[in-house]
């Protein structure tokens, strides 16, 4: 089963006077909506964008991974584990809280900044925090998030190009850039697809695109 969501569809956020819009794909902060909150372990995926000097003041994080794509512009990261970063687009940065971190991401360039932060619910809560950047992850190499059981696929595609969904429980597609066709429909820059127990599907770009693909296993069970 496919099921397709449209940018447009999201959640509105974020602070218009401090440079900050937020587009979310699940329910957040006060759009609560029982009938969206995860699907899989993927518990949020959001559009950031930061103007020139924009950003999110020290907050905490616990048992989530949290995987950063970078669109456009550059994102300057500080933690309480001493990480202090900056990542650009074709890096991609994990950060697992574990048991606890506090973190400050930032627009300290001249440009604006856009990215894409996705959360991803851990099968064992607790632990140490870790860091990681993967400096211009190569297209089409599994990134892999042990804690939550997925594999991040980042696919560049031109006009025309075929790639294979992987056949999973669930495979979470977010177009980045471009458009693509997944079956029937036609997917541009801030839509995504829910696919369940997809078998033999394939995107296949309509322009230069770029996407994010989830490969994810059944609902775990917690508790």
């Amino acid at each position: 089963m496919i099921q397709v969501w449209r940018g447009h569809e999201r959640y509105p956020g974020g602070d218009a006077e401090a440079g900050i819009e937020s587009l979310h794909a699940f329910s957040f902060g006060p759009h609560f909506d029982p009938e969206n909150l995860r699907f899989g372990v993927l518990i949020a995926c959001n559009e950031e964008r930061l103007a020139a000097g924009a950003g999110f003041d020290e907050h905490p994080h616990r048992d989530t991974e949290i995987v950063t794509w970078v669109v456009e512009g550059e994102l300057t990261h500080r933690d309480s584990a001493g990480h202090e970063t900056t990542v650009r687009p074709g890096d991609l940065q994990r950060l697992s809280s574990a048991g606890g971190v506090r973190h400050v991401e930032r627009n300290d360039g001249d440009g604006p900044l856009r990215f894409v932060q996705m959360w991803l619910a851990p099968h064992e809560v607790g632990g140490e925090p870790s860091y990681e950047v993967v400096r211009g992850i190569a297209d089409g190499t599994p990134y892999a998030v042990p804690r939550a059981g997925a594999l991040l696929h980042v696919r560049r595609l031109s006009d025309g190009e075929r790639t294979a969904v992987p056949d999973a429980a669930r495979a979470y597609v977010q177009v980045v850039r471009g458009a693509v066709r997944l079956g029937d429909a036609r997917l541009e820059a801030g839509d995504a697809a829910r696919v369940t127990d997809g078998e033999g599907l394939e995107l296949q770009g309509l322009a230069p695109a770029e996407c994010l693909v989830w490969e994810m296993g059944p609902e775990p069970a917690y508790g």
